[in-house]
This record gives structure tokens, sequence and C-alpha cells, in this order.
């Protein structure tokens, strides 16, 4: 199981999204998914990311670059796991059910509340909005590109809507980062923290790493 401790910088409130990037290269805690778990899917992009934490927010940047990109959906709510896509799920310590956060590379979102990979209760529209995001590709959908593409994702994840009280934060929550593009030339599915199953599935609890606060 992996750990890691988010920085606490109350200094990102105060910025555009777009200019978030720029300290948290510095300041942040940067981590690596590079857990091929499946040999029938041995393809690994680099993967970065970025961690770190304000009075309000979870920050999140992930950088990505490898073979193919795409970019499908756009409306929130859609399956953007099967464009070029990067990850966050997370679980309360000691609960059984956990969130999922999935955005393709443009930063379309899928989130819910979740008791199983079948069992969920998606994010309200108001929800959906109070995700701040930027990509470094904009905003518009685009078809499979093929060759070597590079990609910057952030995102900034309101505590509250995890569940947690940003002025009394646990020691610790459990989670997992993920990269992963089912559709694609290259189909992957590569994790921060390993998984120990026979097949692919990121919905899975027991394998989630411990972040610290």
């Amino acid at each position: 199981m992996k750990t890691l401790k988010v920085p606490y910088l109350p200094a990102l409130d105060t910025l555009e999204v777009s200019s978030v990037g720029l300290v948290m290269e510095t300041k942040a805690q940067r981590e690596y998914i590079d857990q091929v778990n499946w040999k029938e899917y041995p393809y690994k992009p680099i993967v970065v990311f970025d961690i770190a934490r304000s009075n309000q927010y979870l920050y999140i940047r992930y950088f990505v670059k490898g073979l193919s990109i795409k970019a499908m959906y756009e409306k929130d709510d859609s399956h953007v796991h099967m464009d070029s896509c990067v990850e966050f799920f997370m679980q309360h310590e000691g609960d059984k059910g956990y969130m999922n956060f999935e955005f393709n590379c443009i930063g379309t979102c899928d989130a819910s509340r979740r008791i199983s990979r079948t069992e969920k209760t998606s994010l309200t529209p108001a929800e959906y909005a109070s995700i701040k995001r930027y990509s470094s590709l904009e905003r518009t959908p685009f078809p499979e590109r093929t060759g070597i593409h590079a990609w910057e994702l952030l995102v900034a994840i309101p505590f509250v809507l995890m569940g947690l009280d940003p002025g009394n934060l646990p020691e610790k929550i459990r989670g997992n980062f993920y990269n992963c593009a089912d559709d694609t030339e290259y189909p992957h599915f590569v994790s921060w923290s390993p998984i120990d199953l026979p097949s692919p599935n990121f919905h899975c609890p027991p394998f989630f790493g411990e972040i610290y606060f």
C-alpha cells in the first residue's frame, strides 16, 4: 500500500485555476502513476500528478505523455473512461462507500458516490459545477489522434463535495489515482497504488493507498 502527504498551500485559492500549476510545480507533492497491474495491457504512458490542498479544495494536477489521445465526451456524467482519462477515487477511513472522480483530457467529469462498481448516485449539476478544472487542451472534444501527445489537467475538488469538513480534516483518507484510455488504439489501465486482481478494475477500495492531510 502506498502513502502520500498532501502539502497545505492556502495561496492556491487566490489564483486563477489556470495559474495554479505554476505554484504546484515546485511546492506540491509529486507522485507517479506507474503500476501496470495486468499483463494483457502492458502499455504505460508517462503519468505524473502533483497534489496539494488549500482551505477549501484538494488540488490535483495531472501530466500525461504517451501514444494516442482522444476526447469524445463533452458533457459531465458521461463515459469519460473511454477517452484519454485520469481518475481519483477516495474513501473515508472506515467507510464501505467511496467516491470516483474521472476526467477526460479536456476536463469532462464523471463522478459519483458509490457502494460498488454498479451501485452509484451521480453528482448533481451544481456539484459538478463546483469542481474547478483547467486543461491544456481547452474544452473542445475531438476524435482520436495518433502519435505522441502530452497534456496537462488540473482539477480542484471541494472538500465538502467529498463529505469532509474543511475546518476539521481527518488525519487521512484512503484513495487511488489512475490513468486509462479504454476505447483507444493503446488501451491501458495504470494505477498509483498497485492492484492485485485478475482483470482491470479500479473500483477496489481494498487496494487504495493512504492519503495524509
